[in-house]
């Protein structure tokens, strides 16, 4: 089982890291690639290409220079322990076991417009760079044409030796749009979380983000294998919902209060 997971715009350097040791990331070329043409860009460009203020164009142009594929426990730190939005709020990944970790590092996978791929613990230095970026480099239009297959092929080499390979998705739609579908060798389960609001069950986002996380936590505590084990999740109130659910779509839902 591999579980993906979308990156987070907010992250963390400056917190105390547990003891862990750190890995290298596994695309390294192709970061230092889209790194060149993202440091030929001005601020002003930046702010355009992605949408954000000066002040955030200026400090990721200024990320971009800093970048180096010399990767130390001084320029970055373990990807898991890096990003800092709702979901990894609820995974909480630093207070995880030492053994948690290293079990999340060959089951957990988090996309990333520049990295590719990152396992929990492989070194990252900040940056932004979301997947649905329209960046040229050299023949591709965007981030999508530039990983092509890449990523999908990768995942498979990471469940190469699994009888039935199974990919969990707690990713957003936008970032597993990057894995190609049809070169991907696994079956793909969808987790959807729902809360009840005026008398319905509706995915509310801010819920959703935080309970991929929790889910994600869940699944690495109980080192899980099956989809029988992903159902027995409840975090905060979550329950498994048969009836709502279906083959490829496991659908959790709470009760809160109209």
């Amino acid at each position: 089982m591999l579980i993906l997971l979308s990156p987070a715009k907010t992250l963390d350097y400056e917190s105390p890291l547990p003891p862990v040791t750190a890995s290298s990331p596994q695309f390294v070329a192709q970061s230092s690639a889209l790194i060149e043409t993202l440091k030929k860009k001005t601020p002003k460009q930046i702010a355009a290409l992605m949408d954000v203020s000066e002040a955030l164009a200026q400090l990721n142009a200024a990320r971009y220079q800093a970048w180096s594929p010399q990767f130390t426990t001084d320029n970055a730190r373990p990807a898991m322990l890096a990003f800092n939005g709702d979901v990894y709020e609820g995974l909480d990944a630093k207070s995880l076991k030492p053994k948690d970790l290293v079990w999340a590092q060959d089951h957990v996978a988090i996309l990333s417009g520049l990295y590719g791929v990152l396992r929990p613990l492989d070194l990252m230095q900040p940056y932004r760079l979301e997947m649905g970026t329209a960046l040229k480099h050299g023949k591709a239009h965007n981030l999508y044409q530039f990983w092509g297959k890449q990523i999908a092929e990768h995942l498979n080499a990471q469940l190469a030796g699994e009888k039935d390979p199974l990919i969990v998705n707690l990713a957003s739609q936008e970032y597993f749009k990057a894995v190609d579908r049809k070169a991907l060798q696994a079956r793909v389960i969808e987790c959807v979380f729902q809360d009840r609001k005026n008398g319905q069950y509706k995915i509310i986002s801010f819920f959703a983000k935080r309970a991929r996380g929790l889910m994600a936590r869940y699944a690495v505590q109980k080192q899980a294998k099956t989809l029988q084990v992903l159902q027995g999740f409840h975090a905060e109130g979550y329950a498994f919902e048969p009836s709502a659910s279906s083959d490829d779509t496991l659908v959790f839902r709470r009760h809160t209060h109209d």
